[in-house]
């Protein structure tokens, strides 16, 4: 098969488009036919060579792509080859050809695009599971939403709306808080002029913040909680040491999670099978009747991949962008 492959480490010259074994499926596995792969914060952190895969993943960059079902492995029983499926994977991705386990696979809805379908297993089960099943969303609650032009933040807007919670959202750009403000956001902060914590407190305190900056915002997030506010943090952007004011997330009552779903288990508690069940039988309906679609920014042929990896560390995208390997 033909896959991206890193040239050593760095920027995004490094990844080439070259021959790579195929994989082969093992117990409980599919091989997945690829049509696109989604392209995520977590592969350019992979490709500077800053977040390596966990032990036994492939090293090919890539944690989702949509395809088809070409193989199954022993022990797959509810998939049958031939099923159109986007797959939450630990590696492997950006190849014509990968294997996922059959309990990270989700049925791509009749009538979604195998290009957009690619660009939702990552979003769908970070979001799920740190607004959901981690920090408790609930409706009337207000989520603030960092970085909310980029694929998690169009993402998170939509299924915090189908929870009837209240969205605040932070981007830099006034066209893209027009954009946020018609996925459902309300609260639409400009981070270049706006002060993100005085604006938040003045509609009472975030019930939940969703963070990709990691510790440049880590005080300033705990000072935009409201009380019994819960923080999450998926990301790293804006480094990774910060400084914790106990006493305020005391007086508080507050909470800060942080997770990610590359490095959960396959299976038990906490794992990704977990999560990606929780995601079919609560958000994957939305998807199916459309009230959740996906926002794709721009679809990229798999061999300028990085091209795609500089629209995405320019800032400029607004929703997800995705490879295209082959039409299917």
């Amino acid at each position: 098969m033909r896959a991206i492959k890193l040239n050593g480490s760095g920027g995004p010259e490094a990844m080439v488009l070259a021959d790579a074994p195929d994989p082969v499926p093992g117990h409980g596995e599919v091989l997945i036919e690829v049509a696109a792969a989604g392209v995520n914060r977590a592969d350019t952190m992979q490709r500077q060579g800053l977040y390596p895969p966990p032990p036994g993943a492939s090293e090919i960059i890539g944690l989702e792509v949509s395809g088809v079902i070409a193989e199954l492995g022993d022990g797959v029983r509810d998939w049958q080859v031939g099923d159109r499926v986007c797959a939450l994977l630990s590696g492997g991705g950006y190849a014509e050809k990968v294997v996922a386990p059959a309990t990270q696979l989700l049925p791509v809805p009749a009538g979604l695009d195998l290009g957009a379908a690619a660009g939702l297993p990552e979003v769908a089960a970070t979001v799920w599971s740190n607004l959901v099943m981690t920090a408790g969303l609930r409706s009337g609650q207000l989520l603030l939403i960092h970085g909310g032009g980029s694929g998690i933040g169009t993402h998170a807007i939509q299924v915090a709306r189908s929870l009837g919670a209240r969205v605040a959202v932070t981007a830099g750009s006034a066209d893209k808080l027009a954009r946020c403000k018609d996925l459902g956001a309300s609260v639409l902060i400009n981070y270049r002029e706006d002060d993100f914590v005085a604006a938040v407190q003045a509609e009472g305190g975030a019930d939940v913040i969703l963070d990709n900056m990691g510790a440049a915002y880590l005080s300033r997030n705990v000072d935009a909680l409201a009380n019994f506010g819960r923080l999450a943090i998926i990301g790293m952007q804006g480094g990774v040491n910060g400084e914790l004011n106990v006493a305020a997330l005391l007086r508080k009552w507050g909470t800060v999670h942080a997770t990610n779903v590359r490095n959960r288990p396959v299976t038990g508690h906490g794992s990704k099978a977990e999560i990606i069940a929780e995601v079919r039988g609560n958000l994957w309906p939305l998807v199916a009747d459309g009230s959740i679609v996906p926002v794709i920014h721009a679809e990229v042929p798999i061999a300028e991949a990085s091209e795609a990896h500089r629209l995405l560390e320019s800032s400029e995208a607004f929703g997800k962008v995705v490879l295209r390997v082959r039409d299917l």
